[in-house]
Protein backbone atom coordinates (compact mmCIF):
# COMPACT_ATOMS: atom_id res chain seq x y z
CA UNK A 1 0.00 0.00 0.00
CA UNK A 2 1.24 3.50 -0.82
CA UNK A 3 -0.15 6.93 -1.58
CA UNK A 4 -2.21 7.62 1.57
CA UNK A 5 -3.64 11.16 1.79
CA UNK A 6 -5.67 11.46 5.00
CA UNK A 7 -7.20 14.93 4.61
CA UNK A 8 -9.23 16.03 1.58
CA UNK A 9 -12.39 18.04 0.93
CA UNK A 10 -15.27 17.95 -1.54
CA UNK A 11 -18.14 20.23 -2.56
CA UNK A 12 -20.05 18.84 0.39
CA UNK A 13 -18.11 21.46 2.34
CA UNK A 14 -15.70 23.92 0.71
CA UNK A 15 -13.87 21.89 -1.91
CA UNK A 16 -14.49 22.33 -5.63
CA UNK A 17 -14.63 18.62 -6.60
CA UNK A 18 -17.73 16.55 -5.97
CA UNK A 19 -17.02 13.43 -3.89
CA UNK A 20 -16.94 11.37 -7.09
CA UNK A 21 -14.64 13.84 -8.85
CA UNK A 22 -12.38 13.87 -5.81
CA UNK A 23 -12.02 10.10 -5.97
CA UNK A 24 -11.36 10.17 -9.72
CA UNK A 25 -8.69 12.82 -9.25
CA UNK A 26 -7.13 10.81 -6.42
CA UNK A 27 -6.92 7.77 -8.69
CA UNK A 28 -5.36 9.87 -11.46
CA UNK A 29 -2.82 11.16 -8.93
CA UNK A 30 -1.77 7.62 -8.04
CA UNK A 31 -3.29 7.58 -4.57
CA UNK A 32 -4.52 4.35 -3.05
CA UNK A 33 -6.24 5.82 0.02
CA UNK A 34 -7.86 9.16 0.80
CA UNK A 35 -9.59 10.47 3.90
CA UNK A 36 -12.69 12.53 3.07
CA UNK A 37 -12.83 15.12 5.85
CA UNK A 38 -15.46 17.69 4.97
CA UNK A 39 -16.16 20.39 7.51
CA UNK A 40 -18.69 19.39 10.19
CA UNK A 41 -20.54 16.93 7.96
CA UNK A 42 -20.52 13.31 6.80
CA UNK A 43 -22.88 13.90 3.87
CA UNK A 44 -20.23 13.07 1.24
CA UNK A 45 -19.30 9.67 2.60
CA UNK A 46 -21.73 7.49 0.66
CA UNK A 47 -20.99 8.99 -2.75
CA UNK A 48 -17.24 8.89 -2.17
CA UNK A 49 -17.29 5.30 -0.90
CA UNK A 50 -19.27 4.17 -3.95
CA UNK A 51 -16.92 6.02 -6.31
CA UNK A 52 -13.92 4.61 -4.47
CA UNK A 53 -15.10 1.03 -4.94
CA UNK A 54 -15.40 1.62 -8.68
CA UNK A 55 -12.06 3.42 -9.01
CA UNK A 56 -9.99 1.19 -6.75
CA UNK A 57 -9.37 3.98 -4.24
CA UNK A 58 -10.05 3.30 -0.58
CA UNK A 59 -12.03 6.13 1.01
CA UNK A 60 -11.75 6.64 4.75
CA UNK A 61 -14.67 8.12 6.68
CA UNK A 62 -13.46 11.41 8.14
CA UNK A 63 -14.68 14.76 9.41
CA UNK A 64 -12.86 18.03 9.97
CA UNK A 65 -14.58 19.32 13.07
CA UNK A 66 -14.63 23.01 13.94
CA UNK A 67 -13.34 23.51 17.47
CA UNK A 68 -12.64 26.35 19.84
CA UNK A 69 -9.81 26.68 22.34
CA UNK A 70 -10.09 29.84 24.42
CA UNK A 71 -11.38 31.81 21.46
CA UNK A 72 -8.96 30.40 18.89
CA UNK A 73 -10.17 28.26 16.01
CA UNK A 74 -8.74 24.72 16.04
CA UNK A 75 -9.50 22.01 13.49
CA UNK A 76 -9.85 18.40 14.60
CA UNK A 77 -9.75 15.49 12.16
CA UNK A 78 -12.02 12.65 13.25
CA UNK A 79 -11.65 9.25 11.59
CA UNK A 80 -13.99 6.28 11.67
CA UNK A 81 -16.81 7.63 13.81
CA UNK A 82 -20.13 5.82 13.75
CA UNK A 83 -22.45 7.66 11.36
CA UNK A 84 -25.45 7.04 13.60
CA UNK A 85 -23.90 8.41 16.80
CA UNK A 86 -26.57 10.80 18.06
CA UNK A 87 -24.43 13.01 20.31
CA UNK A 88 -21.75 13.65 17.70
CA UNK A 89 -24.37 14.23 14.99
CA UNK A 90 -26.12 16.80 17.17
CA UNK A 91 -22.88 18.67 17.83
CA UNK A 92 -21.97 18.71 14.14
CA UNK A 93 -25.43 20.13 13.40
CA UNK A 94 -24.81 22.84 16.00
CA UNK A 95 -21.54 23.76 14.30
CA UNK A 96 -23.25 23.92 10.91
CA UNK A 97 -25.99 26.14 12.36
CA UNK A 98 -23.30 28.49 13.66
CA UNK A 99 -21.93 28.75 10.16
CA UNK A 100 -25.32 29.59 8.66
CA UNK A 101 -26.37 32.02 11.36
CA UNK A 102 -23.47 34.39 10.69
CA UNK A 103 -24.19 34.70 6.95
CA UNK A 104 -26.45 37.79 7.18
CA UNK A 105 -23.94 39.69 9.31
CA UNK A 106 -21.07 38.85 6.97
CA UNK A 107 -23.09 39.92 3.95
CA UNK A 108 -23.94 43.18 5.69
CA UNK A 109 -20.28 43.83 6.51
CA UNK A 110 -19.28 43.20 2.92
CA UNK A 111 -21.89 45.71 1.76
CA UNK A 112 -20.65 48.26 4.31
CA UNK A 113 -17.18 47.97 2.80
CA UNK A 114 -18.46 48.52 -0.73
CA UNK A 115 -18.35 44.82 -1.65
CA UNK A 116 -22.00 43.80 -1.91
CA UNK A 117 -22.57 40.08 -2.47
CA UNK A 118 -26.15 39.15 -3.40
CA UNK A 119 -27.44 36.10 -1.55
CA UNK A 120 -28.09 34.27 -4.81
CA UNK A 121 -24.43 34.65 -5.79
CA UNK A 122 -23.21 33.35 -2.43
CA UNK A 123 -25.57 30.38 -2.42
CA UNK A 124 -24.68 29.48 -5.98
CA UNK A 125 -21.23 28.72 -4.62
CA UNK A 126 -22.58 27.01 -1.52
CA UNK A 127 -24.61 24.70 -3.75
CA UNK A 128 -25.94 21.68 -1.89
CA UNK A 129 -23.36 21.90 0.88
CA UNK A 130 -24.88 21.76 4.36
CA UNK A 131 -21.78 23.49 5.72
CA UNK A 132 -21.50 27.16 4.69
CA UNK A 133 -17.94 28.39 4.97
CA UNK A 134 -15.86 31.48 4.37
CA UNK A 135 -14.42 29.91 1.20
CA UNK A 136 -17.90 30.19 -0.32
CA UNK A 137 -17.85 33.92 0.41
CA UNK A 138 -14.39 34.07 -1.16
CA UNK A 139 -15.60 32.33 -4.31
CA UNK A 140 -18.49 34.78 -4.60
CA UNK A 141 -16.05 37.68 -4.22
CA UNK A 142 -13.87 36.22 -6.97
CA UNK A 143 -16.90 35.91 -9.26
CA UNK A 144 -17.81 39.55 -8.64
CA UNK A 145 -14.28 40.73 -9.37
CA UNK A 146 -13.48 41.99 -5.87
CA UNK A 147 -10.47 39.71 -5.40
CA UNK A 148 -8.32 37.50 -7.59
CA UNK A 149 -8.62 34.30 -5.58
CA UNK A 150 -9.53 32.77 -2.23
CA UNK A 151 -6.16 33.62 -0.75
CA UNK A 152 -6.58 37.35 -1.41
CA UNK A 153 -10.14 37.23 -0.07
CA UNK A 154 -8.92 35.75 3.21
CA UNK A 155 -5.79 37.88 3.49
CA UNK A 156 -7.66 41.15 2.99
CA UNK A 157 -11.20 40.47 4.19
CA UNK A 158 -12.18 37.08 5.64
CA UNK A 159 -9.38 35.91 7.94
CA UNK A 160 -9.92 35.97 11.69
CA UNK A 161 -8.25 39.37 12.04
CA UNK A 162 -9.88 40.97 9.00
CA UNK A 163 -12.99 43.20 8.82
CA UNK A 164 -15.54 40.72 7.47
CA UNK A 165 -14.84 37.98 10.00
CA UNK A 166 -17.72 37.09 12.34
CA UNK A 167 -17.21 34.66 15.20
CA UNK A 168 -19.47 31.61 15.37
CA UNK A 169 -20.19 28.66 17.56
CA UNK A 170 -17.60 25.87 17.48
CA UNK A 171 -17.24 22.86 19.77
CA UNK A 172 -14.85 23.24 22.68
CA UNK A 173 -11.77 21.22 21.71
CA UNK A 174 -11.68 18.77 24.60
CA UNK A 175 -15.43 18.20 24.31
CA UNK A 176 -14.90 17.36 20.64
CA UNK A 177 -12.12 14.92 21.49
CA UNK A 178 -14.41 13.13 23.93
CA UNK A 179 -17.34 13.06 21.50
CA UNK A 180 -15.24 11.57 18.71
CA UNK A 181 -13.80 8.87 20.94
CA UNK A 182 -17.25 8.01 22.30
CA UNK A 183 -18.43 7.65 18.69
CA UNK A 184 -15.71 5.09 17.99
CA UNK A 185 -13.34 7.44 16.20
CA UNK A 186 -9.67 8.38 16.25
CA UNK A 187 -8.51 11.99 16.50
CA UNK A 188 -5.76 13.99 14.81
CA UNK A 189 -5.14 17.71 15.27
CA UNK A 190 -5.09 19.30 11.79
CA UNK A 191 -2.20 21.66 10.86
CA UNK A 192 -1.66 22.53 14.54
CA UNK A 193 1.14 25.05 14.05
CA UNK A 194 -0.12 26.65 10.87
CA UNK A 195 -1.68 30.11 10.65
CA UNK A 196 -2.48 31.47 14.11
CA UNK A 197 -2.91 28.32 16.19
CA UNK A 198 0.68 27.62 17.32
CA UNK A 199 0.51 29.82 20.41
CA UNK A 200 -2.69 28.09 21.50
CA UNK A 201 -1.32 24.56 21.04
CA UNK A 202 2.06 24.58 22.79
CA UNK A 203 4.15 21.46 23.08
CA UNK A 204 3.17 20.70 26.66
CA UNK A 205 -0.55 20.97 25.95
CA UNK A 206 -0.43 18.74 22.86
CA UNK A 207 1.63 16.18 24.77
CA UNK A 208 -0.90 16.23 27.62
CA UNK A 209 -3.76 15.51 25.22
CA UNK A 210 -1.88 12.51 23.86
CA UNK A 211 -0.96 11.30 27.35
CA UNK A 212 -4.61 11.47 28.39
CA UNK A 213 -5.47 9.25 25.39
CA UNK A 214 -7.88 11.86 24.09
CA UNK A 215 -5.68 12.71 21.09
CA UNK A 216 -4.30 10.01 18.80
CA UNK A 217 -2.20 11.93 16.33
CA UNK A 218 -0.76 15.14 14.95
CA UNK A 219 -0.87 16.23 11.31
CA UNK A 220 2.83 17.03 10.95
CA UNK A 221 3.33 17.07 7.18
CA UNK A 222 1.06 19.83 5.90
CA UNK A 223 1.81 22.69 3.55
CA UNK A 224 1.03 25.25 6.24
CA UNK A 225 4.11 23.92 8.10
CA UNK A 226 7.60 24.82 6.93
CA UNK A 227 10.50 22.40 7.30
CA UNK A 228 11.50 23.68 10.73
CA UNK A 229 7.95 23.45 12.04
CA UNK A 230 7.62 19.91 10.72
CA UNK A 231 10.86 18.90 12.40
CA UNK A 232 9.71 20.34 15.73
CA UNK A 233 6.28 18.71 15.50
CA UNK A 234 7.80 15.38 14.50
CA UNK A 235 10.05 15.47 17.54
CA UNK A 236 7.11 16.34 19.76
CA UNK A 237 4.94 13.57 18.32
CA UNK A 238 7.73 11.02 18.62
CA UNK A 239 8.42 11.92 22.27
CA UNK A 240 4.70 11.93 23.13
CA UNK A 241 4.00 8.68 21.23
CA UNK A 242 1.48 10.40 18.98
CA UNK A 243 0.70 9.11 15.50
CA UNK A 244 2.33 11.23 12.77
CA UNK A 245 0.20 11.95 9.73
CA UNK A 246 0.71 13.84 6.49
CA UNK A 247 -1.86 15.04 4.00
CA UNK A 248 -2.68 17.55 1.32
CA UNK A 249 -5.75 19.30 2.80
CA UNK A 250 -6.88 19.28 -0.83
CA UNK A 251 -9.75 21.61 -1.79
CA UNK A 252 -9.55 21.27 -5.57
CA UNK A 253 -9.24 24.64 -7.28
CA UNK A 254 -10.17 26.33 -4.01
CA UNK A 255 -6.76 26.08 -2.35
CA UNK A 256 -3.45 26.75 -4.04
CA UNK A 257 -0.37 24.57 -3.49
CA UNK A 258 -2.30 21.75 -1.83
CA UNK A 259 -2.23 19.15 -4.59
CA UNK A 260 -3.48 15.65 -3.88
CA UNK A 261 -0.71 13.55 -2.41
CA UNK A 262 1.67 16.45 -1.78
CA UNK A 263 2.04 15.02 1.73
CA UNK A 264 1.21 11.46 2.69
CA UNK A 265 0.92 9.12 5.66
CA UNK A 266 2.76 5.85 6.17
CA UNK A 267 0.93 2.52 5.89
CA UNK A 268 2.02 1.72 9.45
CA UNK A 269 0.24 4.78 10.83
CA UNK A 270 -2.91 3.97 8.86
CA UNK A 271 -2.82 0.43 10.23
CA UNK A 272 -2.62 1.77 13.79
CA UNK A 273 -5.51 4.17 13.13
CA UNK A 274 -7.53 1.20 11.88
CA UNK A 275 -6.66 -0.82 14.96
CA UNK A 276 -7.76 1.94 17.32
CA UNK A 277 -10.99 2.63 15.48
CA UNK A 278 -11.85 -1.06 15.39
CA UNK A 279 -11.15 -1.40 19.13
CA UNK A 280 -13.51 1.51 19.85
CA UNK A 281 -16.33 0.16 17.72
CA UNK A 282 -15.99 2.61 14.84
CA UNK A 283 -15.65 2.01 11.11
CA UNK A 284 -12.80 3.53 9.16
Amino acid sequence: MSGIDLHTHSTVSDGTDSPSELVANAAASGLDVIGLCDHDTIDGWDEALTAGEAAGVRVLRGIEMSCDLKGVSIHLLAYGTRAQDAELAAELARNRAGRSERVPTMLARLAEHGLPVPEEVLYRHVGDSPSVGRPHFADAMVELGYVADRRQAFDQWLADDQPIYVARYSTELETALDLVRAAGGATVIAHPWGRSSRASLPTRYLASLVASRRLDGIEVDHNDHDDQTRAELRALATTAYALITGSSDYHGAGKQDHDLGCNTTSPEVLAELERRVHARGGLL
